[in-house]
């Protein structure tokens, strides 16, 4: 409701801002760039970040950037996926029908990727998120997947996504020597720095449009202050302020406005360790 106040075309903050309009820091476009290696050169890579720190996003502005002639992209998010459910759901998302059984699926989908990579010329490019939530077997089993021609090459690349336990609790430990190893990319996203943050904020201001700035300097500083860099969390304080804003008839949302915002609808701000 706050959207026609400020004169804005689209509603900022939100998770469905098109990838093209996102804020690039440059962190992010420097793991795109290695992303872009891993599916050209059909690596097997990782991507941990704290929670809210741009997991998703980094993925979807990634995909969004590559050819889609050249590339095909499967994306699995499930934190109960068993082996058996990985092929399938790799099959299903092909156009392919699962076996009954996890050999002959696993089978099926070697046959189908070899079709896509030597005759059609499409690299896949295979992506897990919630990593840190599946069990040792799922993810020794999508390190199978690399296992082709005798161990000298693989008809795709990988992509393990997830929170830092994916590294802290698993693929340090020497039970999961196996997997770490063959980690080729190791990408681990920070939180944005507080001049990031301002350059965060207009950048999603500018997709929907409107009235010209909206915060002032210390309004972004204690958005910052508030968030602790985590644009998930910025999101919100600047959701909330906006709605606020509205509500109090304001034109310019400035420092009292966000440490108001932080103080009485932020139940979370006190967690959020700088």
């Amino acid at each position: 409701m706050y959207e026609n106040f400020f004169g804005m075309r689209n509603t900022p903050f939100v998770r469905n801002v098109p990838a093209g309009r996102l804020y690039r820091s440059p962190q992010i476009d420097d793991a795109i760039g290695r992303l872009k290696y891993t599916a050209k050169n059909q690596k097997f890579a990782t991507v941990m970040a704290e929670p809210g720190c741009g997991k998703s996003t980094l993925v979807r502005m990634f995909v969004n950037e590559l050819p889609k002639d050249r590339y095909l992209t499967l994306y699995l998010s499930d934190s109960k996926l068993t082996p058996r459910w990985l092929y399938a759901e790799l099959l299903n998302q092909l156009g392919r029908e699962p076996r009954f059984y996890r050999g002959d699926s696993k089978a099926e989908l070697q046959k189908e990727l070899d079709t896509l990579w030597k005759i059609q010329g499409r690299r896949v490019v295979c992506i897990l998120d919630e990593a840190h939530l599946l069990e040792k077997e799922t993810l020794e089993e999508f390190r199978f997947l690399l296992n082709t021609e005798y161990d000298s090459e693989s008809n795709l690349s990988l992509i393990l996504v997830g929170e830092k336990e994916l590294w802290e609790r698993k693929l340090r430990l020497k039970t999961y020597a196996a997997i770490h190893q063959r980690v080729d990319i190791s990408i681990v996203l920070g939180r944005l720095d507080q001049g990031e943050v301002g350059k965060y904020i207009r950048a999603h201001l500018d997709y929907p449009g409107g009235e010209g700035e909206l915060f002032t300097g210390d309004a972004e500083e204690d958005i910052y202050r508030v968030s602790g860099g985590i644009p998930r969390m910025i999101n919100r304080i600047c959701e909330k302020t906006l709605m606020y804003a509205y509500q109090q008839q304001k034109r310019m949302i400035d420092g009292h406005m966000v440490r108001y915002v932080g103080d009485h609808e932020m139940m979370q701000a006190e967690t959020v360790k700088m």
